[in-house]
């Protein structure tokens, strides 16, 4: 582990380092989702190769990824305009997380005119920022490995809220931060967004995030429009859909696993 705050991760060999700012709110010595959401979508990218484009992520965390040095394992499919890479994030050669990148290739097609919807306000007519009384402050993905401004709702209050994210620091350090690693990062953020539940009180943990883009994010701000459903039964859904500056880039999905404290 390294305690650098000038990126969410550091390259060591075939290993990344996670630093203080990757920390989730759940315990600090284990990492915020979007954090290892960010790390896989960078690796999908680079072993599918700079013609394809990160259409579907699917991440299990199969156990809390921990604040420590992590490997990930990818094997990619060999298809012509589809590629399925599988990804497999160790820690001292154990799975900790596993996902699915599916990676097509861009063709120019023409379509018809289709309307769009933004996000507003935009990101520089927000000034609210993510507030959830009882979730610690300081050197954490949420605090200050990430900027937030509410568009839409409070993180003070249960229910929907929208919010525009970007990363204060680079997700690796030494490595340009593509438009998908800022999508998947910010993606991870629906379930805190739209709680329904206090925190002080109850665990909502998600066991899962499925990211769909239909195309990238442009600019360093991504939009999330978020709306949580718990159920008695301790299972919730998180819902989001996803915006840059233009318009909306896409969807993502997250399982809860909720429990009192």
């Amino acid at each position: 582990m390294n305690d650098t705050t000038q990126s969410i991760f550091e390259r060591d060999g075939d290993y990344f380092l996670p630093t203080r700012l990757a920390r989730g709110p759940w315990d600090e010595n284990a990492l915020h989702g979007g954090a290892p959401a960010a790390l896989l979508a960078h690796v999908a990218e680079q072993t599918a190769g700079a013609e394809f484009t990160l259409a579907r992520l699917t991440i299990e965390l199969t156990r809390p990824v921990p604040l420590a040095a992590l490997r990930v394992k990818a094997e990619a499919s060999r298809g012509r305009s589809a590629r399925r890479i599988t990804l497999q994030m160790e820690h001292d050669g154990a799975p900790v997380a596993r996902a699915i990148a599916v990676m097509l290739c861009e063709q120019p097609v023409a379509v018809p005119p289709q309307p769009d919807k933004t996000l507003e306000p935009a990101p520089a007519d927000c000034d609210d920022g993510f507030d959830i009384a009882g979730m610690p402050r300081g050197a954490f993905f949420h605090e200050q490995g990430m900027e937030i401004r509410l568009a839409r709702g409070s993180t003070r209050e249960a229910g929907p809220a929208a919010a525009w994210l970007r990363l204060r620091v680079p997700a690796i350090d030494g490595i340009a931060t593509t438009g998908a690693m800022r999508a998947a990062a910010a993606a991870d953020f629906g379930n805190g967004l739209s709680w329904v539940l206090p925190f002080d009180r109850y665990l909502f943990t998600n066991t899962d995030l499925t990211v769909y883009l239909h195309r990238m994010p442009a600019g360093e701000w991504v939009g999330v429009d978020a709306q949580t459903i718990a159920q008695p039964s301790g299972i919730g859904l998180s819902s989001a859909t996803l915006y840059d500056t233009s318009g909306v880039i896409g969807h993502a999905h997250q399982n809860l696993l909720i429990r009192k404290r």
